[in-house]
C-alpha cells in the first residue's frame, strides 16, 4: 500500500516549474532572462546569428547557458567584444566606410544613424538608389507592379465601403 499512496501524492503535488525570469540589460537592449545565449544575443539591433555564434565560440560560453544565468563578468565580456569584435572581415555589418575607409562593425541605435545618413547622402546625390528611396519604390530592382504600393498602408486597391448616412 505504501506504493500506491505515494503514486497518488505524486498526482497530487503539482509540479513546481521555473515560471519567472527577468529581463538583462546588454548594450541597451532588454533580454528576456528564459532565452539561450545564442538567441538571446539576437535580440541586439545589429548582432545576427552568426554574429552571436561566433561571440560565443571566442569568449567560449556555454550556448546551452541561459541569459538570467550569466554573471556580471560574463555580461561585460560580451559588451567589450561587441564594441570592438575581433571578427573576419566578412561577418562586419560595415565593410569599407565611404568617409573613412575602415571595416567597423556598429550596433543598436548607431546603426540607425549611419543607415539614415547614407540614405540622405545617396538622396542628396540625386543617385538612382537615393531617388527610388524618395520616390518610396523598391531600391533593389524587386518588380512594381503589385507589391511595393501598400508600404505601410495594409489597403486593398479597388475596395470602396458605402457611406453611410442618417436614417430616414
Amino acid at each position: 500500500m505504501d506504493k500506491e499512496e505515494k503514486k497518488q501524492e505524486e498526482k497530487e503535488k503539482p509540479k513546481e516549474k521555473k515560471e519567472y525570469y527577468s529581463i538583462i540589460r546588454v548594450l541597451q537592449t532588454d533580454i528576456p532572462g528564459n532565452k539561450k545565449l545564442l538567441a538571446g544575443l539576437t535580440y541586439i539591433k545589429g548582432v545576427s546569428w552568426s554574429i552571436s555564434n561566433a561571440v560565443i565560440k571566442i569568449l567560449k560560453l556555454d550556448d546551452n547557458k541561459r541569459i538570467m544565468d550569466l554573471e556580471k563578468k560574463e555580461i561585460s565580456q560580451i559588451e567589450e567584444f561587441l564594441k570592438n569584435p575581433k571578427l573576419p572581415k566578412f561577418l562586419l555589418n560595415r565593410r569599407k566606410d565611404f568617409e573613412t575607409g575602415d571595416d567597423n562593425h556598429l550596433l543598436t541605435t548607431q546603426l540607425d544613424i549611419t543607415k539614415e545618413f547614407d540614405i540622405r547622402r545617396l538622396k542628396k546625390i540625386r543617385s538612382y538608389r537615393g531617388w527610388r528611396h524618395a520616390t518610396g519604390q523598391p531600391v533593389r530592382g524587386q518588380k512594381t507592379r503589385s507589391h511595393f504600393r501598400a508600404k505601410g498602408k495594409k489597403k486593398a486597391v479597388g475596395v470602396q465601403r458605402k457611406k453611410v448616412g442618417p436614417k430616414g
